[in-house]
């Protein structure tokens, strides 16, 4: 392999990285730190709902009452446990969230061109940066383009600094200040123009920016306002809560005179209506979803876009790449009239343009356009010494060509490739000329390929501007970026959803139509292009989104139009981008899809998700699954809502009616053991509905838990009250002993719990022993082996001041529990969900 630069140390193998960042230690500037099995206990031992297990468990103790009070303790711990380890699950999962977040960095080995992740990157590595891209290193640049580089992270201005190449070998000490003409460029900035190979001089901690102890990025972790928002809701019922059980404790002990009993009931209210579960269940299905995307190729950034994804009703989508594979190969060459395609053969007389094209290209290449010219020269024996390159000189807004000079003799010659028009200036091609080839140009533009243009110059003067010189032109080179397989069932899939997927191209508007019609994009408005977006008011705008959905020639700046455009109609819109400028467009969508292979990191940044793989089928994959974790989590808090109203109720209407409890906190502990994994794990793992992506989006303003869910959950709980008191005081009419028919009430009362979860989570349609119930079903045959244990042992069942009920009466409460916790499942079945 040939060094980057004469004089310059030879790449690392594989093995010298290993070994030089065994000596330097990681290329990281700290350790994020994880909340360890203490940090989680300490939290969930701060909660009400323990506090008060605890201080009923403390009162029995006093009494003298072991048993019980051993009882409560030991439901405690294993409350405790069941979330120290559902609390543990959710740190491995964001754990392997941020290990996917981590960013990477393109590196050359002597092995060959490789992407790693930048912690890995060792002092004397060879780095390729690129526009848009990070510097993962304090690095000295050793050849390519002349960088612009945005160091205001370190300096404050906003003024990109140029850093040309170095002159010589590269001097490893050099420790310049940031914002001084030099060649060093610094961890943490960000090169917005230009290409460049770097070599590596410090990382981590030794670096500039580690020095002054800055952090770059990270998954967020902080809590998004729906929790806030909850937490404050939980806070707020929870000191309502114990304010109305000091007074239900006063009016039991004013009315009756026993303080220990009024103590125990106070405490079982408070208990009962401590709704915990609220913030459990969002930090669960927020990280557990956001696993469940990155397992699909989609990395959340920001946990709450999973709420935004389900929503989504116009899809914008870049179409290199993203709907194609962004694998360039050479689908023609035209020169003098004739086309050569793959399928004739030798290449004839189009080898000198393909040699020429090849000169046209970076000594490194990483444009796909440049690899597959270069493939298709190794598979013709064409080659070029690159170490006869002498200067490139990049695209230019003015000229949108590359030119690269190489040494020829004692001379020089260049070649050039680029857009047809900025060949045509650099030719000064004659108008008769011209027609022919753009006719040329306009067939292959409507079988949907790529077209650049080449040109020569045999006699290159290096002291003068390209534009001064005799450049002749060559010919064609049209390249096919073929549609990825997957594309066409996954429009499919989206427009059957109800979402509008829109194409934005920098391409050719025929391009566009092409890739659009085999795509199965919506195109019979036509393509909308950039400079017809740029001349039109904001009304014709407007008017025009409605209907169209392929736009070409658009620049990345017009795309935060097209955004507000779609959002002003009411949309909810999701928007790929991977370039710098496309980052105001990304901030400004709904949900923002930076593509994670080929993204800057400007992009990746200002993103919402990630794209791990950059296939538009991960994108709707991540809709679907964004629709199931949504309506899962919505259903798991009406389950909530519900549970807790016969749970109170059963705790406070004996005491007002002035008959024995039913509920103790040991009762309520038992049920707690059973609520907390149900509604966090059974909703959150309950399969999708068949008909999911057959449904229209939901509407921007719909709350994820509003008044009507709130009522839905209230009814239900009122439904399961009625039925369980009602059963309670038959039985103690027909003369069943207290502890008689508050067994019969209890096992109808956690029956129906169970009963309400299947029938609130479940989607008509779905199979009744669905493998991924299997959570539910054990849960359920826990909670069965547990009341049967309670009934049946002398010891537990005095424990829970129980008595064996006659036979009829437990049929009698499953038949209760049935009904009443099912019967809301059974009307949505009817009316077919």
């Amino acid at each position: 392999m040939m060094n980057p630069r004469p004089g310059a140390p030879a790449p690392l193998s594989d093995a010298e990285a290993r070994e030089a960042l065994a000596r330097s230690g990681f290329n990281e500037l700290e350790v994020l730190p994880q909340r360890g099995v203490g940090r989680i206990l300490r939290s969930t031992l701060s909660e009400p709902m323990f506090v008060m297990l605890l201080a009923a468990a403390a009162l029995y103790l006093m009494l003298g009452d072991l048993a019980e009070g051993a009882l409560l303790v030991g439901g405690a711990i294993l409350s405790v446990g069941l979330v120290v380890m559902q609390e543990t699950r959710n740190e491995r999962a964001i754990s392997a969230l941020r290990s996917l977040a981590a960013p990477t960095a393109r590196v050359l080995r002597a092995e060959g061109e490789r992407r790693v992740p930048a912690r890995e990157i060792a002092p004397g590595d060879f780095i390729l940066i690129g526009e848009g891209e990070r510097v993962p290193a304090d690095a000295i640049v050793l050849r390519g383009d002349v960088l612009a580089v945005d160091e205001s992270i370190l300096t404050g201005e906003s003024a990109p600094v140029l850093k040309a190449p170095c002159i010589g070998a590269p001097d490893m000490a050099m420790d310049p200040d940031p914002g001084d003409a030099s060649p060093v460029v610094f961890s943490g900035t960000m090169a917005t123009r230009g290409q460049a190979t770097l070599l590596a001089l410090r990382t981590g901690r030794a670096t500039r920016l580690g020095r002054i102890g800055r952090s770059l990025s990270a998954i967020e972790q902080g809590q998004t306002p729906l929790q806030r928002a909850m937490r404050r809701v939980v806070g707020w019922l929870g000191a309502a809560a114990l304010a109305f059980c000091v007074l239900v404790a006063v009016a039991y002990w004013y009315f009756r005179g026993d303080w220990i009993e009024a103590g125990l009931a106070g405490l079982t209210l408070a208990i009962s209506l401590t709704p915990e579960e609220f913030p459990m269940v969002l930090v669960v299905f927020l990280a557990l979803g956001s696993w469940r995307l990155a397992r699909h190729n989609v990395l959340a950034r920001r946990s709450a876009v999973i709420e935004t994804l389900g929503a989504v009703s116009v899809l914008c989508v870049d179409k290199t790449g993203t709907l194609t594979q962004n694998s360039m190969e050479v689908a023609a060459l035209a020169t003098g009239g004739s086309v050569w395609r793959p399928d004739d053969g030798p290449l004839g007389d189009h080898t000198g343009l393909l040699d020429a094209a090849l000169r046209a290209c970076a000594v490194e290449p990483s444009d796909p356009m440049d690899r597959a010219l270069h493939r298709l020269a190794n598979a013709s024996g064409l080659s070029s010494d690159t170490s006869q390159s002498v200067r490139t000189y990049p695209l230019r807004p003015d000229l949108l060509a590359f030119i690269h000079a190489w040494r020829a003799g004692d001379a020089a010659m260049a070649a050039a490739k680029g857009a047809p028009e900025a060949i045509f200036r650099l030719c000064r091609t004659p108008e008769a000329d011209r027609a022919a080839i753009l006719a040329q140009l306009a067939g292959f533009a409507e079988d949907g390929l790529r077209v650049l243009a080449v040109a020569s110059c045999e006699k290159f003067d290096l002291a003068r501007e390209p534009e001064a010189q005799d450049f002749r032109f060559d010919g064609l080179a049209a390249f096919r970026d073929p549609l990825r397989p997957d594309v066409g069932a996954a429009i499919a899939e989206a427009r059957g959803a109800g979402v509008a997927v829109a194409m934005i191209t920098g391409d050719h508007p025929a391009t566009a139509l092409a890739v659009a019609r085999e795509a199965g994009i919506d195109y019979a408005e036509g393509a909308l292009t950039g400079p017809e977006l740029a001349s039109m008011a904001t009304e014709e705008l407007h008017g025009r989104l409605q209907r169209a959905r392929v736009f070409a020639r658009v620049r990345p700046e017009q795309k935060l139009a097209l955004v507000e455009g779609f959002r002003a109609f009411g949309h909810v819109v999701a928007m790929t981008g991977d370039g710098v400028n496309d980052a105001p467009a990304l901030q400004a969508a709904d949900a923002g899809i930076a593509m994670g292979k080929r993204g800057s990191d400007v992009a990746r940044e200002a993103a919402d998700i990630v794209l791990l793989d950059d296939h538009f089928a991960s994108i709707v994959g991540g809709i679907r699954l964004g629709r199931r974790i949504f309506t899962n989590l919505r259903k798991a808090l009406i389950y909530i809502s519900a549970i807790h109203v016969p749970v109170a109720g059963l705790a406070l209407l004996p005491i007002v009616m002035g008959l024995p409890p039913i509920l103790y906190p040991a009762h309520v502990m038992m049920l707690e053991l059973v609520i907390d994994p149900v509604c966090a794990l059974v909703f959150e793992g309950e399969p999708g509905a068949r008909d999911a992506m057959q449904r229209p989006p939901r509407p921007r303003g719909e709350p994820l838990f509003g008044l009507r869910h709130i009522a839905m959950g209230l009814l239900d709980g009122l439904v399961l009250l009625a039925s369980v008191y009602a059963l309670y005081l038959t039985a103690l009419r027909q003369g069943l002993p207290a502890e008689q028919a508050r067994a019969t009430a209890y096992v109808a009362l956690v029956c129906g719990n169970l009963t309400l979860a299947f029938a609130t989570a479940a989607e008509p349609g779905s199979s009744f022993f669905d493998a991924r119930r299997r959570i539910f079903w054990a849960i359920a045959g826990t909670a069965a082996l547990l009341l049967i244990a309670v009934l049946a042992l002398p010891f537990l069942a005095s424990l829970f001041r129980f008595q064996l009920p006659p036979p009829l009466w437990l049929a009698a409460s499953l038949g209760i529990a049935l009904i009443a916790g099912a019967w809301s499942g059974v009307a949505r079945l009817l009316r077919g969900g």
